[in-house]
């Protein structure tokens, strides 16, 4: 099937080839007098264009009958044009307003960060709209490499375009500062160099289409418990330094066409409403070029988002724009205020697929696709444990597979960042791809008790996930010994899948059954490993999971322990490249994983608290976003002290540190050189990495540097750049070169708004993880340097106790 996007002023318009070609020509930028459009749009229309169309999607009517009214009323001209729209690309998350008479055509903006996400089956069409489901975030991230991460990026991409999509909402940016986030598998690391870097190739991929992005969520966006309204109490030193870097980095690398400002407040103010965040820090600091919206829902009071630079508004209710007429009129708002919004909306119209008539074929190539998910998938896999050389699987044949979740591996998490794939490849299903025998026996029972258990399942916890219709992963099914026994003797190797899922609308939690294993969890991994054992085989564990979970008291027992995380689609055929040895793994971890959830520098304030004094409307579900507004508060009082930051500098132990990953092969740094010994603006940092192993690999070169504390404290160390070898055959070299300048060495003076250089001696550390330091090399900083004077912005209403090493 193919839809043509008819253009509105310049004919048909083709933006580039097939969505697959492997060279693409930019098209002709149009001349287009947005300003003259402008002109043309009554106050009413202009409402409309600066607020959603509404949301097409299957709510509960439990939950309808309290939520405010769309922005549409039967029988009327906006009707029509809002049924017409929708029918573009069914499933998408929302639409602007389109007016054919003065050229403004819709924007169709869809989710989400792993994969498009649409409908795949349309009323009266046979056909199915299938999207490709990408590694999570984590996956990527784990990775180290901007350059897979980009293609990733530009396959993605090409379905957004070939589906007829024009701003994909994605990617998801927000730090990992406490292990419990619900949606942490959407985000990429606690680190922000790691997280800007990602989401910098990712959206310039995204983007080498012709087609957009909205980074989100902007900013300090960190649970889901009452997200709606939590006020996050933060430092503006924090801010800097850890929760806006990372955007700061996308912003000034990639210039995303959109940023979705978050639902929280940030020290009193809602995000969305923040003049602050959205204009003094996004434009005039970091020449932000496109427009905002707002999450679906968020925000309160439509007038203070207009004016402070948040344009769109999403999903859009009928009182929101009577609201903006009314405040017009009125004249308690000027209407140029409209006029700017509607303006930067409007010049990235003009970039749209749509705008320019591209031609939408429906039918992206899918079966390429899945191959880059494949391989972005081996490659973001963290091998944790491996005595002995248990992986590669060389001599073995015969698998005996444990664990529910090996039958039903999970691809993604859930919410707004789930896609509509067409299948997902078990573990089972990869190993006898990758031609390994399954014990039958085994696979009978855990089919059987899994059709069962889905039988009995009721709706997951997290409602959001049910309404998007996911489920919950089946419980663990206990094990019978005399089952282990058989399997032991019939197989030559045991592989044990543990699964978590966690998604939108809810946060995890530090028990058993999440955060924790459960008794039958750690007694299946106890039992089949001690059982192979007595038949002198061995037992591998295979954790299918979206973000943290507690490994200490466990992870020693079996031979192995291989975190696949949730790799999309071709889930089971990428753990097997994996264990086979087709892939040699080189994935970091981007995250912490603490011995327990206590050792976590939130820990003591995640999710936050009820603010005293205050009541919410408990019939207030806050438009489209589906949770009501309680007065909520979480004091960010680790401060800049988040995830290695804190249990380097705090000594604090450690299951698997941050940029920690074992290979099947060894490395050797070794003459790591900087140009000079005195820092003034620039600075060259080299290291040679050889592969000492039996077989070829790539290597995450990680750098760091510990800085002097003059006026502002400082991390016992911060990342400040990576890289990543290419495949280095055994016996090979390459030597990697860093730039390091001002603002890589720089800390925020809130004191000055600014960044400085503070003088002093400076330690670069070198290393395969966080603590596994492999070179070392000093330099001089002779006086202080002052970098980027910024605005002073976000600033607490009180000052908080704030964690210290003083």
């Amino acid at each position: 099937m193919k839809t043509k996007l008819i253009p509105l002023f310049f004919g048909a318009m083709a933006l580039m080839g097939c969505g697959d070609k492997e060279t693409q020509e930019a098209p002709a930028k149009p001349t287009v007098d947005v300003d003259a459009m402008i002109g043309k749009m009554s106050l009413e229309q202009k409402a409309k264009l600066v607020v959603g169309t509404g949301m097409d999607f299957h709510i509960p009517d439990s939950i309808l009958s309290k939520m405010p009214k769309p922005p549409v009323d039967p029988d009327t001209a906006y009707a029509d044009m809002v049924k017409r729209i929708r029918t573009y690309l069914p499933g998408a998350a929302g639409n602007t307003s389109e007016y054919p008479e003065i050229g403004i055509t819709t924007q169709v903006l869809a989710d989400g960060p792993a994969g498009l996400r649409i409908s795949p089956t349309r009323k009266d069409d046979d056909n199915t709209y299938y999207c490709t489901a990408f590694p999570i975030a984590t996956v990527l991230a784990s990775t180290w490499d901007t350059e897979l991460v980009n293609e990733v990026g530009k396959t993605m991409g090409k379905e957004v375009l070939e589906y007829g999509a024009d701003v994909l909402l994605a990617p998801g940016m927000n730090i990992q500062r406490d292990p419990l986030c619900g949606r942490n598998f959407e985000y990429y690391s606690e680190d922000p160099l790691v997280t800007g870097k990602m989401a910098a190739a990712m959206v310039n991929g995204i983007q080498s289409n012709g087609v957009g992005t909205s980074v989100k969520h902007f900013a300090a966006n960190n649970q889901e418990t009452n997200r709606m309204s939590t006020n996050t109490v933060v430092s503006e030193r924090a801010l800097r330094e850890i929760y806006l870097k990372g955007f700061e980095i996308a912003v000034k690398e990639s210039q995303p066409w959109t940023v979705m400002s978050a639902y929280n407040k940030i020290n009193g103010q809602y995000v969305s409403e923040s003049k602050d965040l959205l204009t003094n820090i996004l434009r005039e600091d970091w020449g932000f070029e496109g427009y905002v919206m707002t999450d679906w829902g968020g925000g309160s009071d439509i007038v203070t988002q207009m004016e402070a630079g948040n344009d769109l508004i999403m999903p859009g209710q009928k009182e929101q724009i009577e609201t903006l007429i009314k405040a017009v009129e009125e004249n308690k708002m000027d209407e140029a205020i409209l006029d700017k919004n509607i303006k930067r909306i409007l010049e990235i119209m003009v970039k749209t697929p749509r705008f320019k008539g591209y031609d939408v074929s429906g039918k992206p190539n899918l079966k390429k696709h899945a191959e880059v998910t494949r391989q972005a998938a081996t490659d973001g896999m963290v091998l944790l444990e491996n005595k002995d050389n248990t992986l590669p699987l060389t001599d073995v044949k015969k698998v005996a597979v444990f664990g529910t979740t090996s039958y039903d591996f999970i691809s993604g998490g859930t919410g707004s960042g789930d896609v509509n794939e067409a299948y997902t490849i078990s573990l089972i299903d990869g190993l006898k791809n990758g031609g390994f025998q399954i014990n039958d026996a085994l696979q009978t029972t855990y089919e059987a008790y899994i059709k069962d258990a889905r039988a009995k399942q009721g709706k997951p916890d997290n409602w959001l996930a049910a309404i998007m219709g996911a489920k919950d992963p089946v419980a663990e099914m206990p094990i019978k010994a005399q089952d282990v026994s058989k399997a032991a003797e019939s197989s030559e190797i045991a592989l044990i899948t543990i699964g978590r899922n966690s998604g939108e609308g809810g946060d995890r939690k530090p028990e058993a059954g999440d955060f924790y294993l459960t008794n039958t969890e750690k007694q299946l991994i106890a039992e089949v490993t001690k059982t192979f054992h007595a038949a002198g085989k061995k037992a591998i564990v295979v954790l299918n999971v979206g973000g943290v979970v507690e490994t200490k008291s466990w992870a020693q027992i079996p031979d192995a322990v291989l975190c696949a995380w949730q790799p999309g689609q071709e889930a089971g055929n990428s753990v097997v490249d994996v264990i086979s040895g087709k892939v040699n793994p080189s994935g970091k971890l981007a995250i912490s994983f603490p011995v327990k959830y206590e050792d976590a520098p939130s820990s003591k304030s995640f999710p936050g608290y009820s603010i005293e004094g205050e009541t919410g409307d408990e019939e207030d579900l806050s438009g489209f976003s589906f949770m009501r507004r309680v007065p909520w508060e979480t004091v960010y009082e680790e401060d800049i002290y988040v995830g290695y930051r804190y249990y380097n500098t705090f000594e604090v132990p450690v299951a698997y540190e941050f940029g920690y990953g074992l290979s099947y092969t060894n490395f050797e740094y070794s003459n790591m050189e900087v140009d000079k010994q005195t820092f003034t603006d620039e600075l060259l940092v080299s290291v040679t990495v050889k592969n000492t192993g039996t077989v070829a690999g790539r290597e995450v070169v990680q750098l760091y540097l510990s800085a002097p504390t003059v006026i502002l404290e400082k991390p016992e160390q911060e990342l400040v750049a990576f890289g990543k070898t290419k495949m280095l055959a055994p016996g090979a070299t390459e030597t990697l070169h860093f730039v390091l300048r001002t603002k890589d060495l720089a800390s925020f003076d809130v004191a000055r708004s600014s960044w400085i250089v503070e003088a002093g001696d400076y330690e670069l550390k070198v290393g395969a993880s966080s603590t596994k330091i492999n070179g070392t090399a000093k330099f001089n900083v002779a006086q202080e340097i002052l970098g980027d004077k910024v605005h002073k912005a976000l600033v607490p209403q009180a000052d908080f106790k704030k964690l210290s090493r003083n």
